[in-house]
């Protein structure tokens, strides 16, 4: 994730986090959802690192609460898990206190705090098949710590990511390295020896980190990523692709550039508010469709999909970052 340039934190102990551990376990002791796990005749030995049981369907059932896997009943707690919770915890007390705007340097991977005020929204950011393990970790702690925060507990399940043309099985540094390989060839093709100067180094890679994140977030979260690993897969003539795009934008911020440029020198007049224009050059059906459908729109679209939406009964949220 950092090397898309994405500012996520990662899982860090620290010296608090022992305290924390005890004083989640002192929680547990006290919880009526926990019950300790009685051995019967003849099953497996517990291993070591279990602590007890806790109950959360009774739980989900007391407290009203909508849109947990119905199949949600006894967990077994063990250290891991409530070093988990630790951590969780860490993060947003230091996002809390140090800082409410940002996210914290301490942060169980997969779940990403965002602060608003004194209060933080907990967003799981979980695969599909992780959905299950992730709403009991979610359970465990509103039964441990029952704050304000927990009960803003929100879920963002992602769909499978789909490989197809690998000639070896790829991980995250591969795929990176991959897409870097293939932008690099495409500069090449387009701007020449330009593109092979080391000054192009750092604009190599941010054009690399920013198609990958555009072929992640184009399609809806919860459907299936399909990742092409052909050599060809990036191009600047797919209009999916996000080189394709990159290079578009870049291509019209030029054109508006060098008119700014050429308005403050006095060779062209400035434009004038969309309310002084005059629309009627717009003489074909296809330019109309462009200005409604996608120019005038974008703005809100633009902002709609940056934004998750407002507190709502279910666990679930959306974030529609594939409408942009």
């Amino acid at each position: 994730l950092r090397r898309l340039r994405v500012d996520w934190p990662s899982g860090s102990g620290g010296s608090a986090l022992p305290d924390a551990v005890s004083a989640l376990r002192r929680a547990l002791g006290r919880s009526p959802c926990a019950a300790a796990c009685e051995q019967g005749p003849g099953t497996a030995t517990l291993p070591e690192d279990v602590i007890c049981k806790v109950h959360l369907k009774s739980f989900v059932e007391q407290q009203g609460l909508v849109g947990y896997d119905p199949n949600l009943d006894v967990l077994v707690v063990t250290e891991g898990k409530l070093r988990s919770l630790a951590e969780l915890q860490q993060a947003v007390l230091q996002c809390t206190v140090s800082n409410p705007a940002a996210l914290p340097a301490s942060c169980f991977p997969d779940i990403a705090p965002f602060c608003q005020g004194s209060c933080c929204s907990i967003v799981h950011v979980v695969s599909c098949e992780e959905e299950f393990q992730q709403q009991q970790l979610d359970l465990l702690w509103r039964i441990l710590d029952p704050g304000a925060h927990t009960a803003l507990q929100k879920h963002l399940v992602c769909g499978p990511v789909k490989v197809t043309n690998p000639s070896s099985p790829i991980g995250a540094d591969q795929y990176f390295q991959l897409r870097k390989r293939q932008m690099y060839k495409a500069s090449v093709m387009k701007y020449g020896e330009l593109a092979q100067d080391e000054a192009w180094t750092e604009v190599i890679d941010t054009l690399t980190a920013a198609a990958i994140r555009f072929e992640m977030l184009s399609t809806a979260h919860r459907s299936q990523v399909t990742l092409d690993l052909e050599d060809s897969s990036i191009s600047t003539k797919g209009t999916k692709s996000g080189a394709f795009v990159m290079y578009n934008c870049a291509r019209l911020a030029t054109l508006f550039d060098t008119y700014q440029r050429a308005v403050e020198r006095g060779t062209y007049p400035p434009l004038l508010p969309v309310s002084e224009l005059n629309f009627s050059c717009l003489r074909e059906e296809g330019e109309w469709l462009l200005l409604f459908n996608y120019l005038l729109p974008f703005p809100e679209v633009l902002q709609q999909a940056a934004q998750l939406p407002p507190p709502s009964k279910g666990i679930r949220i959306t974030a529609n970052t594939e409408t942009v």
